[in-house]
């Protein structure tokens, strides 16, 4: 390549950065005047007209009936076109996928779920059966296809994120499966994925309960026991992306025996079968909401479990605390949405075991976006995929 070709490529590539800052300035201060993301870029006046234009051709961003306040001319504010670009955003658990279409505006217009347990289907037909989902919501919303950035999906287990691989996924008996792969070739979409936690508290981080917090902790308590840290903003992941594995975190090393191979792990004092398992030698229940309907019903059997629970939890949460002092720990999953009543409890064990240095500047709340927050996370992984606008 000759030095007149270095040049062009390069003056390109900060064309297209330009633009993507000019964007992404828009998506994030909307509605927003011309003037004001030429402050921001520290961006010409004459660029960011030019660069507005080419953004408005096409279709992704629009004037709006806003104007800005103050002495002088008044300017009309832009802001995003939420037709301009769409996202998809999977959520595979257990014995079911989730699925959501996301719009410019970071808004779900659409939401479908269908019944698959993973374990027990080839991963190429839970590819396959995402993929059909997905173009028949496309259909539904008469969204084309090349307004699609992407799609994002947060999948339980330990995940290469850069490769796109699934290493390990108990939850789907899934071992070195390259979904990103799978999902592109049968959908014909760029696809991102990740550690359903690390998606889920990506979700609450820029929509939901800790909106901009930058140190935040999320515990998720169901059918197993898991956490995600976000540290300055960013996702914390580990050596191996494995960072928040909670569940095997000893609580007491003579305790109960753990599918690890381990005695009193976390988990075996705290998920759910642990709570049935407990229950049961009290009173033949045959599932978890019997236990919580016992509690609400003020049976001194059921009350012990749950306030053993929360102790439990409050000594993890202070353990958690102490490690990277987070301004807020977010209880998500299924024991604090099927039983709100938890989170009050944990609240009061939080207030007698958290260290005092601590205790007055946490805050520990429920999930605001609850089962939708894996979803809108991954549909904004997915948004980043659309590198050229």
């Amino acid at each position: 390549m000759d030095i007149k070709q270095m040049v062009k490529q390069d003056q390109e590539v900060i064309k297209l950065h330009n633009k993507q800052l000019v964007l992404e300035v828009i998506r994030k201060h909307r509605p927003i005047s011309r003037a004001e993301i030429s402050k921001a870029t520290k961006m010409s006046a004459t660029s960011i007209g030019r660069i507005v234009n080419e953004l408005s051709g096409e279709g992704l961003v629009k004037e709006t009936s806003l104007t800005s306040t103050g002495v002088g001319r008044k300017a009309i504010k832009l802001d995003i076109e939420p037709g301009g670009r769409y996202s998809i955003g999977v959520d595979i658990q257990k014995k079911r996928i989730l699925i959501g279409v996301m719009d410019f505006s970071e808004k779900l217009v659409l939401k479908e779920q269908v019944v698959h347990t993973a374990e027990e289907a080839a991963p190429e037909a839970t590819a396959a059966l995402i993929a059909q989902t997905v173009r028949q919501c496309l259909e539904d919303r008469g969204i084309e296809r090349s307004k699609v950035a992407g799609i994002g999906v947060g999948t339980p287990g330990v995940i290469d994120h850069a490769g796109g691989i699934v290493l390990l996924s108990a939850t789907l008996g899934w071992r070195n499966i390259p979904l990103s792969a799978m999902l592109f070739e049968a959908t014909g979409f760029n696809t991102v994925i990740d550690n359903d936690l690390k998606v889920k508290i990506l979700g609450e981080y820029l929509f939901g309960s800790t909106k901009g917090l930058d140190k935040t902790v999320l515990i998720n308590v169901g059918t197993g026991i898991g956490a995600s840290l976000i540290i300055n903003g960013e996702i914390f992941r580990g050596g191996s992306n494995s960072a928040g594995e909670l569940g095997h975190t000893t609580l007491d090393p003579n305790g109960n025996l753990c599918s690890c191979g381990k005695r009193g792990c976390l988990q075996t004092y705290i998920e759910e079968s642990a709570l049935l398992a407990e229950a049961r030698r009290i009173k033949p229940i045959e599932d978890i909401m019997q236990l919580f309907e016992a509690a609400r019903a003020q049976e001194t059997w059921a009350m012990e479990i749950m306030h053993r629970t929360s102790l439990y939890i409050g000594i993890t949460i202070n353990n958690i605390v102490c490690l990277y002092n987070p301004d807020t720990v977010i209880i998500s999953g299924d024991l604090v949405e099927n039983y709100g009543e938890i989170l009050e409890l944990i609240q009061e064990q939080c207030r007698t075991v958290i260290w005092e240095q601590f205790r007055d500047s946490l805050k520990v709340i429920a999930s605001e976006l609850a089962g939708q927050a894996i979803v809108m996370g991954a549909g904004a992984l997915a948004l980043q995929l659309d590198k050229q606008p």
